[in-house]
């Protein structure tokens, strides 16, 4: 039996298994059995928490519902950091994925702000098929066209329109997703500007599907906005699950991204009991 911990960020949930004292035998079958609804515990992600390697205090595997790894999470980065400085009593503390290191601070009122990196804006970053404008790429299916791109460690493309209420999530995200300029598949933003500094979105995540909140989106979604000319660099990006606070610094490119955490419960897993 392996304790587990659901944590959530907006929504965007969680399955937490700690692996640093020992591995855990997580097949990408076996963790697509755990994130089922139905039979298993449930969550967009299942997280591994691994040994740090040098300059970070812990290593952070991501496996989608459909057991393929992702390099990014900002609301796990969120989650996992709080854990960790708990575990620590710190303010700060720095998490690696395989997308690279995520420094991430404690702020008053239960909030937590993580450096989510450099937003990568080349057509072979996000990457894509063939070369491209990443500001304006050649893809449109139904009422959605003209979406931007770029990769903050996964792939995402946002899509701006006019009304989220008209827009089938559900129908489009699925086969864009899967376009053939996307060779890794992609995240599908479907963004909504309300204001210079207010924006709501609706993602599609690669290998979940819809999602309350996806932080890595949102931030995806700032850098694209204000490379469009649509937004201020810094902006609250509103999902169906709460709001996250976006800045694109303007001094490095990084993306700062600032938001709640929470614990849902904690429990035991029987890993034997799921697929091999």
């Amino acid at each position: 039996m392996v304790p587990f911990r659901k944590m959530h960020g907006l929504g965007n949930d969680f399955v937490v298994l700690d692996a640093r004292a020992r591995p855990l035998p997580i097949t990408p079958a076996r963790a697509a059995a755990i994130a089922d609804r139905h039979f298993g515990i449930g969550c967009d992600q299942l997280i591994l928490l691994e040994p740090p390697p040098p300059g970070a205090d812990v290593f952070m595997r991501i496996r989608n519902p459909d057991g393929s790894e992702a390099a990014a999470c900002g609301n796990a980065t969120r989650c996992i950091a709080a854990l960790v400085a708990d575990e620590r009593n710190a303010d700060r503390v720095v998490v690696r994925t395989i997308a690279g290191e995520l420094p991430v601070e404690r702020l008053p009122g239960g909030l937590w702000r993580a450096d989510m990196g450099p937003a990568r804006l080349r057509w072979d970053d996000v990457p894509l098929a063939h070369k491209a404008d990443t500001l304006h790429l050649p893809l449109a299916l139904g009422p959605v066209s003209d979406p931007a791109a770029c990769s903050m460690g996964n792939p995402h493309a946002t899509f701006f329109v006019p009304d989220l209420e008209a827009i089938d999530v559900a129908t489009l995200g699925p086969a864009l997703e899967r376009d053939p300029i996307f060779p890794d598949r992609a995240n599908i933003g479907f963004a909504q500007v309300l204001t210079p500094d207010h924006i709501r979105l609706v993602l599609w995540e690669r290998g979940a599907g819809m999602t309350l909140a996806c932080g890595s989106g949102a931030c995806a979604t700032i850098v694209n906005a204000v490379r469009r000319g649509l937004t201020a660099r810094r902006a609250t990006i509103s999902m169906p699950g709460g709001d996250l606070v976006l800045e694109w610094r303007e001094s490095d490119g990084h993306v700062l991204m600032t938001g709640p955490v929470a614990t849902a419960f904690t429990g035991t897993i029987d890993l034997e009991a799921y697929a091999p």
